[in-house]
């Protein structure tokens, strides 16, 4: 087979991973100095690479014109933590993987497709885990808004989460909720 084509894409999607999961990697005592220190580097690096709020505005999308500027803040704000926080767990679990980057396509919306294959083990089998990553120009640079694992996307998932909780509990429930989980998480 031809190689894929890679290009700007795969280079911002494979130098994320590679400095996520190099941080990652690193061992140091729960609950010490360096561990704030790696997490904090890791929120950093998330932050660069994965763009939340433009996440949280398309998940929202059916929602967010109506919401106000400071209850648009506080959505946003929380679910940055919590995407981070979950990043930052991710300094205790195993890491056993392998990123193949399998190809980048250019969207008719302006969005790049990352297609990549993580290979890892399950039960002690060999496992095989299709990941895209969809990145935008973002100013001078790219950045991921979506992430879908076998097929299905954090934006897509999100929405119809959230859609249900503003359904039946409105925009307070949904923070509540969303607070009650990052209290949760211990951030």
């Amino acid at each position: 087979a031809a190689p894929a084509k890679l290009g700007p894409g795969t280079a911002v999607v494979r130098s994320a991973n590679d400095t996520i999961s190099a941080l990652l990697k690193q061992k140091v005592p729960p609950g010490s100095k360096e561990e704030k220190d790696l997490a904090a580097k890791v929120t950093t690096s998330v932050r660069g690479f994965l763009d939340i709020d433009q996440l949280g505005k398309r998940a929202m999308v059916d929602h967010w014109a109506k919401l106000t500027k400071p209850q648009q803040d506080e959505f946003l704000g929380l679910l940055r933590a919590l995407i981070e926080d979950n990043y930052v767990r991710g300094l205790r679990a195993n890491l056993e993987y392998q990123v193949d980057y399998t190809g980048e396509s250019a969207e008719a919306d302006g969005n790049v497709v990352v297609t990549t294959k993580i290979n890892t083990k399950r039960r002690g089998r060999p496992y095989t885990i299709a990941v895209d990553y969809v990145v935008i120009k973002d100013g001078d640079k790219l950045r991921a808004w979506d992430v879908k694992t076998d097929g299905v996307g954090l934006v897509e998932n999100y929405r119809s989460m959230f859609n249900k909780i503003l359904e039946r509990d409105g925009f307070d429930g949904l923070i509540a909720k969303m607070k009650k989980k990052q209290a949760q998480t211990g951030s």
